[in-house]
């Protein structure tokens, strides 16, 4: 929720971005499988699907969703009708309880965490009939609470002075009721709620108004919260939009912070020069990295056009680009509804929200080609360092994580060619932006690349070999047409060489994952003869696996499978991969994360 003063209508609850849980905070991490999907006002069924079909296989680690609760129903409601809430039943506009509760199960199926929208610094100001029944007729009269547990007593009115931290988190923000949430009741009916959905299996909670609950009464309620069922603190981010008080750092003792300051500055230099950008980090004011979550947009500044949205056009999607690329905080992605006034409701039927449909009414930008490469690189270069800064033109960068990858992007108005210095092996790499369209060829390490205008190239040490349209790779055999043609040029080595072999696969009860590939150590492509990875609980979704006979000094390509009884093979997607073994010794192969 944006602060009143900043919104000029009525729109009961603009949301904003925050922090994290508990004493024994959790914590998402900087590293694989962190960004965060943030499907705004999908339906249930959506959800679930885009976990299965699209986040699981892009690497994303988290969805994070609209609130689960009960609000006003009506056929032409707006979209800020589900920050209202009418009761804590989590039946509502984007389902039933048990619908809610099945996309829960099948994104942790996929191994996606669920985040979602906790609404608890107040509850809805306007009557009605709800989703599920509930009657509303008196604002300061819930299903959920008593007169006596809301500070209408010693604020009844709305915020006027934003000064006055007092007055900020006691007063009604934008004439809703405002819970007194230092009553160890309400905190306790607050806490219900949420480990009701805990209790179903959600991950963690992105609270909405944060920083109008007094930091100590969020503390008082987060140590309430149970453990998820995997034995986790919830993960929470906390909405602290910017203002004179309270300050985001009143709540880094209860998680991370959305940084709205990020938002901004993605919007500033995507619409001016992106080369500024070299020095993009704490001096710029945005907030620190271990304790924020960053975005470029969200449902509420899209619409008052603070940042940048799908109506800016390819500024965007590079922005996005940029947050991924970039070493800092935990990323988020947005993917909402198309919208033609800022008040305007989902898609839906009948008030209840429809099936997303991503050719109409829809903008899913988490699909995107470019987007979901560069999830993937984002996943493969971890936490290395920003190197190889470069700014060979206005509006035209590249720089490099590491010798783990390396992204240009132009956000000029014409191509742009240049030869980067990558600090990458010398080697045939896939773009990523493209879905591994084209390639980029290093050599001493430098690559000349030309960039499209308004467009990127990004590419990683796991995303190597030349662009196929196949998913399995084709062979020479005429008898199938499931494995590679691969041509193996070797040299009689003395002795073979071992093989150390990584990959990050999300899977199924029953599913393991082998790397095959050209030479028979690696079961000439028959996944039958396939060398098998290994798992734990301690170090999953990280496979990890090993032969003693690869021929030396000899180039291989290879693709990691996933196999369970009875199943179809599960290749990977997109080109073979290289590697040139050495002529004695070990060759340690780290394929980043199964490209499904």
């Amino acid at each position: 929720m944006l602060a009143a003063a900043v919104v000029a209508s009525s729109t009961a609850v603009l949301t904003a971005v925050g922090s994290s849980a508990g004493v024994a905070v959790a914590d998402a991490g900087v590293a694989n499988g962190d960004v965060i999907a943030n499907l705004w006002a999908w339906n249930w069924r959506s959800v679930a699907t885009e976990c299965t079909n699209v986040l699981d296989p892009a690497g994303y680690g988290a969805v994070w969703v609209a609130p689960p609760a009960e609000s006003l129903r009506r056929p032409d409601g707006v979209w800020w009708d589900i920050y209202q809430p009418y009761s804590y039943k989590l039946s509502g506009r984007f389902g039933t309880q048990a619908e809610f509760a099945a996309m829960v199960n099948a994104c942790h199926g996929a191994g996606i965490k669920v985040y979602t929208d906790a609404v608890i610094n107040h509850t809805g100001a306007q009557t009605g009939v709800g989703y599920d029944g509930t009657t509303l007729t008196d604002k300061y009269d819930p299903v959920m609470f008593d007169r006596g547990d809301y500070n209408v007593d010693v604020c009844p009115r709305s915020i006027s002075n934003w000064g006055n931290t007092w007055e900020v988190q006691n007063c009604e923000l934008l004439d809703l009721p405002d819970l007194k949430t230092g009553s160890s009741s309400v905190r306790s009916k607050i806490a219900g709620y949420l480990n009701a959905q805990i209790a179903l299996g959600v991950d963690g909670f992105r609270v909405d108004a944060a920083k109008h609950i007094p930091s100590s009464d969020m503390s008082a309620i987060v140590d309430q919260l149970a453990n998820t069922p995997s034995g986790a603190r919830p993960f929470i981010f906390h909405e602290v939009f910017p203002g004179p008080t309270p300050q985001p750092s009143d709540y880094y003792n209860t998680g991370r912070v959305l940084d709205f300051t990020y938002a901004d500055k993605m919007k500033g230099a995507f619409q001016g020069d992106i080369a500024s950008l070299s020095s993009f980090g704490p001096s710029w004011g945005i907030l620190p990295a271990a304790n924020s979550v960053s975005f470029v947009t969200n449902h509420d500044t899209e619409r008052e056009q603070r940042h940048l949205s799908y109506k800016d056009g390819p500024a965007a999607k590079l922005a996005n680009v940029f947050q991924l690329a970039w070493k800092h905080s935990i990323p988020t992605v947005y993917a909402g509804f198309e919208f033609s006034n800022k008040d305007q409701s989902p898609p839906s039927s009948n008030g209840f929200v429809t099936d997303t449909n991503c050719s109409s009414g829809w903008h899913c930008l988490n699909r995107d080609p470019a987007v979901v490469g560069m999830v993937g690189w984002h996943n493969a270069v971890g936490t290395a360092d920003v190197v190889n800064w470069q700014s060979p033109a206005s509006n035209v960068i590249g720089f490099g994580r590491g010798t783990a990858g390396f992204v240009a992007i132009n956000n000029s108005g014409g191509a742009h060619t240049w030869q980067y210095t990558t600090g990458l092996p010398d080697g045939s790499y896939c773009d990523v932006i493209t879905a591994c369209a084209s390639r980029v060829t290093v050599t001493g390490g430098r690559a000349t690349v030309t960039v499209p205008a308004k467009s990127a190239v990004a590419f990683h040490r796991g995303a190597v070999g030349d662009p196929t349209t196949t998913t399995n790779p084709t062979t020479t055999n005429p008898t199938t047409t499931t494995n590679p043609t691969t041509t193996t040029t070797t040299t009689t080595p003395p002795a073979p060489v071992t093989g150390a072999y990584t990959i990050q696969a999300h899977t199924n009860w029953g599913q393991n994952v082998y790397i095959v590939g050209s030479v028979p150590a690696l079961g000439n492509w028959n996944p039958a003869n396939a060398v098998p990875l290994t798992t734990d609980s301690s170090t999953y979704p990280r496979w990890r696996g090993s032969s003693s006979s690869l021929p030396a000094s000899t180039r291989i390509e290879y693709k990691f499978v996933i196999l369970e009884p009875g199943k179809p093979v599960i290749w990977e997607t997109g080109a073979n991969r290289v590697v040139t073994t050495p002529a004695s010794g070990e060759t340690a192969i780290d394929g980043g994360w199964f490209r499904r």
